[in-house]
């Protein structure tokens, strides 16, 4: 006589291991790309911009000359200081030779002294620091990249009137950038320098590049968050202020681990289904750390034990199943 047990239909089962392994916890985070290095561009001197030489997105190196003002007024103040030192010069040499008239005071002084003494006197040495300002000016005529990088949000136009302390474009070292995340503090303890991560536009699209963590901020901020800053390998298409996603993985070992799909939910626990004997067997467990992939179990599972991974979520205790591998 057939038992109503005999009448159930089993149900078909994937099934996958339970196994302790390497276990590389995913810690996920968002932020913005940024350069690692970027320096505003200022015009020190007032003056018309007759020489505009570059472009945005126009890559630069450091030193070169990226824009050139009309240096006339700064020419011209030179030339009127490399007069008076002329003048001074003169002077200067004319106290040496009438130095024997002057007897009371240099009597008491050493050659060095005395020299300084008559360079002041005769007005040299201001007249030499009007002529090193009056080239430092001069110099400042022509604007330069004070890094080597990319040109990006560029703000002025060929003769146009600019003041000092107008900005004239930001240089970007794209070559070289970063990315802030902010990672709970419950994760942080997962985290250390060195450690590597991928780095994927928001937007899906494009591949990712390798990072690292090369620092991490060591206070929590009111959010209970903690700042860690990714250095990201040159390539792909990443951009400066482009939306990214930061997976850094934290590797854990030993650890008791079945694939995700394994553990299904009941009343709010977590369970997951073995089998014994053609039949599906519950297992309340405690869940640890989740990569997406796999899931770490701290209790109720043993190693090398059948899971069922498919078709678990309606599974009753002692179900009768049957397991497919197709």
């Amino acid at each position: 006589m057939e038992t109503f047990r005999d009448e159930v239909q089993a149900t078909t089962v994937r099934v996958g291991q339970s196994e302790t392994k390497s276990f590389d916890y995913l810690i996920n985070a968002t932020g913005k790309i940024e350069a690692a290095n970027e320096v505003m561009v200022i015009v020190e001197r007032p003056g018309y911009l007759l020489e505009l030489l570059v472009e945005e997105g126009q890559p630069v190196q450091a030193g070169q000359t990226i824009a050139r003002l009309d240096k006339t007024d700064s020419q011209m103040e030179w030339e009127r200081a490399q007069v008076e030192l002329r003048s001074t010069t003169a002077e200067y040499q004319s106290r040496r030779i009438a130095a024997d008239v002057e007897t009371t005071l240099l009597d008491s002084l050493g050659n060095a002294e005395r020299d300084e003494f008559w360079k002041a006197s005769s007005g040299l040495l201001s007249a030499q620091i009007a002529v090193r300002e009056a080239e430092r000016n001069l110099e400042k005529t022509e604007i330069k990249a004070p890094i080597a990088g990319a040109v990006a949000d560029l703000q002025v136009r060929k003769g146009s009137l600019v003041n000092a302390g107008d900005e004239v474009c930001l240089v970007l070292s794209t070559n070289l950038l970063e990315m802030k995340v902010k990672i709970l503090e419950s994760d942080i303890v997962f985290v250390g320098k060195g450690q590597k991560a991928e780095v994927y536009p928001v937007s899906g699209s494009g591949d990712g590049i390798s990072g690292t963590v090369s620092s991490i901020n060591p206070k929590v901020d009111e959010n209970g968050l903690v700042q860690v800053t990714l250095s990201l390998q040159q390539g792909g298409r990443l951009l400066p202020g482009m939306n990214a996603r930061a997976v850094i993985r934290a590797p854990q070992n030993n650890s008791l681990v079945v694939p995700k799909e394994a553990v299904v939910y009941r009343s709010g626990r977590p369970v997951v289904f073995t089998i014994e004997n053609d039949e599906a067997i519950w297992n309340y467990v405690e869940v640890g750390k989740d990569n997406g992939r796999e899931m770490e179990i701290l209790d109720g599972l043993m190693a090398s034990q059948q899971v069922i991974i498919s078709n678990n979520v309606q599974l009753a205790h002692q179900a009768p199943v049957q397991v497919i591998t197709d």
